[in-house]
């Protein structure tokens, strides 16, 4: 059985300024203009952040445009909205957010056989000096394919 997956939100900054150490995936409890605006791609999730609550896993932030043909029924567009995870899976992270310089942050939405999930990741913050480092590599690495690309030609 393969899995269809079609991505509406990719969430770049959050590579450039953590190291990622770990993927859950979440399901996300949406109503229904909500689901009909994110197939259309209206989504972001630049500033979204993740926290855990009660025993449950919130995103704040996410912004979903409203759908134009959803009048009354629309909701918020910043609302707060509820991730869908195990149980286990929730105090996993609880214990590993509690250690210092640890955070969860929204990686990307994207649907997976019909339903809207988000990857959340369990992230490290970088400091300058690392960011300055990975643009060089990407620099040096660029550079070296340009070279390659001209002598082949």
């Amino acid at each position: 059985m393969s899995e269809a997956v079609k991505l509406v939100a990719n969430n770049k900054k959050a590579y450039h300024d953590y190291f990622i150490d770990e993927k859950y995936e979440a399901g996300l409890v949406l109503h229904g203009t909500e689901v009909k605006s994110l197939r259309m791609g209206k989504c972001s999730i630049k500033e979204a952040w993740v926290r855990i609550q009660d025993g449950e896993v919130w995103v704040y932030g996410m912004h979903i445009s409203p759908y134009e043909k959803g009048n009354i029924f629309n909701k918020d567009p910043l609302r707060p909205r509820k991730l869908l995870m195990h149980k286990a899976e929730i105090g996993k992270l609880l214990g590993k957010v509690k250690e210092k310089g640890i955070t969860l942050v929204p990686l990307q939405v994207y649907f997976s056989n019909g339903r809207a999930k988000l990857e959340i990741g369990l992230a490290r913050g970088k400091k300058l000096y690392d960011k300055r480092e990975e643009l060089a590599k990407r620099d040096m690495r660029r550079e070296a394919e340009r070279e390659f690309k001209v002598r082949n030609l």
